[in-house]
């Protein structure tokens, strides 16, 4: 069974633009290390301090692989600093969600 991992970040809403350039860090270090990137997703219009985040796996154990490569991926890891030395991420939430077969 497949799980697709829906995060949601709070922004600092004044840093928004390093959000989204460390967004399209994780579009080639994501796939790299075994998820599937659905998509980041900024706030547009509305809410300005709210984004989301898509990847799938094929099962938790698949997750868990992907999370144990990132951790050694050397780019990640850059990306990972960059949002704690910038703080533009005040909390992040994740989910678990499986799709819904009929």
């Amino acid at each position: 069974m497949s799980v697709t991992v829906f995060i949601r970040y709070q922004l600092d809403p004044f840093k928004r633009a390093q959000f989204e350039e460390y967004s399209k860090r994780w579009l080639t270090i994501i796939p790299k290390c075994g998820g599937d990137l659905i998509g980041y997703f900024m706030p547009h219009e509305g809410t300005n301090n709210i984004a989301f985040a898509l990847i799938t796996f094929e099962s938790l154990a698949a997750y868990e692989a992907y999370r144990a490569r990132l951790r050694q991926d050397a780019e990640g890891m850059a990306n990972f600093h960059f949002a704690e030395d910038n703080k533009f991420i005040l909390a992040e939430e994740r989910t678990f969600l499986r799709k819904v077969v009929v």
